[in-house]
């Protein structure tokens, strides 16, 4: 017979994972359509709708690997419990409180990373460093290669020698030909839970010859054919009319990032409850995932247009091709986040974007001191965390006497 005191805690954790996911859903998915409703491509209402579907559906198809990383990899030596997992949402979600309140972004990769490395200790667990350092070093090369990136793409967009029928293109065509690669629980593949488009579409043609490295030259192949589509596609559109071809891969491509926002993020809600559902339950890794996008739909229905409405008049200052230069670089990262199991920070990624995307201007247009702060308060967020997830778990472990 299951224990009372076990249902409850089981209730209260999906009540936190799903109000933690709410939050994701209104705050962190949101900047990827802020260009878009700054350049008039999109209505706030409108674009809140898509978001909330395209988070939801990027939770559902992509946010296994960030969710195994959050609850397993961390700690080691312990399993994560009911009540830790709510002490580690618990902890994370007020950092994030605070992040509204003051108007600073907080980071939710740093502050749940936090939370649930300070659980871990609390529960006797030993610090899995080696895991430290992987997340260490990508959090690290973020703001380098997002700015690195948008201030390429940035430059390549105002160079005169280069048409707009030209750059903007091949731009589509370098983000057609990653979409073929991405990794989606929807597609199977043989060797790996998650499958993508090129190798689904090269293994209906037989495959073909391994070249160097062992890739697969069908693989090769479709990559190249989904990158021209893309390139046909969005050219024929800017000749018809630039600025409407522009706007048109604008929102295509803040629908992209959105998705890939929701498979980066849902994780952060749903990896503290990896043992309980999936070794405790028994429950397959899609339920869980199912009740982050719920959160996350949620969340971006009710509470994305408020958001949406401050952000895109930032957005529109910025002008649609630097607001694509800051974008296409939070695709790039968000999916190599993805790959690699790794916990983000989209507002991260795409603040770097404008300002890297600013620099090829002149001026990134913003506030220096504002950076400073908000850098401030990501560093300080990972470090109080812990300490604030090791003393919020003693706490309930002690009222409820365990």
């Amino acid at each position: 017979m299951v224990a009372l005191s076990f249902v409850v805690l089981v209730g209260v954790a999906i009540l936190t994972c799903l109000s933690m996911a709410w939050v994701l859903g209104a705050n962190s998915n949101s900047p990827p359509f802020a260009p878009a409703i700054g350049a008039n491509a999109i209505s706030t209402m409108q674009a809140a709708f898509v978001i909330g579907l395209l988070a939801a559906a990027g939770a559902l198809m992509q946010g296994g690997s960030i969710s195994e990383t959050i609850g397993a990899d961390l700690i080691g030596g312990v399993t994560i419990t009911p009540l830790a997992a709510i002490a580690g949402l618990l902890t994370a979600a007020t950092f994030m409180g605070i992040g509204i309140y003051t108007r600073y972004p907080i980071p939710a990769a740093f502050a749940t990373t936090g939370a649930m490395v300070g659980v871990g200790l609390s529960l006797g667990g030993d610090p899995a460093m080696a895991t430290y350092r992987r997340l260490g070093t990508f959090w690290l090369f973020v703001p380098i290669m997002s700015g690195g990136l948008a201030y390429a793409t940035a430059i390549t967009l105002r160079r005169d020698d280069i048409p707009e029928s030209v750059g903007v293109p091949a731009l589509a065509g370098l983000v057609g030909a990653i979409i073929a690669n991405i990794r989606l629980g929807v597609i199977p593949d043989p060797a790996a839970d998650q499958g993508t488009l090129a190798g689904l579409v090269s293994r209906q043609f037989g495959g073909g010859p391994s070249l160097a490295g062992g890739v697969d030259l069908g693989i090769v192949l479709v990559t190249v054919a989904a990158g021209a589509i893309a390139f046909a596609v969005v050219r024929r559109r800017v000749l018809v009319s630039v600025e409407s071809g522009i706007r048109s891969f604008l929102l295509v491509l803040g629908g992209i990032v959105a998705f890939s926002s929701g498979g980066s993020q849902v994780g952060l809600a749903t990896g503290p409850l990896e043992n309980l559902f999936r070794v405790e339950l028994g429950l397959p890794g899609i339920t869980l995932l199912a009740l982050g996008a719920t959160g996350i739909l949620a969340g971006a229905w009710m509470a994305a247009p408020r958001l949406l409405q401050a952000t895109s008049r930032e957005y529109a200052q910025l002008g649609v091709r630097r607001s694509i230069a800051a974008l296409v670089p939070g695709f790039v990262i968000a999916q190599l986040a993805i790959f690699l199991g790794i916990p983000i920070s989209l507002n991260n990624i795409i603040l770097s974007g404008v300002i890297g995307g600013g620099l090829a201007a002149g001026s990134a247009g913003v506030s220096r001191q504002k950076i400073g702060v908000t850098v401030s308060f990501w560093l300080l967020t990972l470090g109080s965390s812990i300490a604030a997830g090791y003393g919020i778990y003693r706490v309930l472990a002690f009222g409820l006497g365990r």
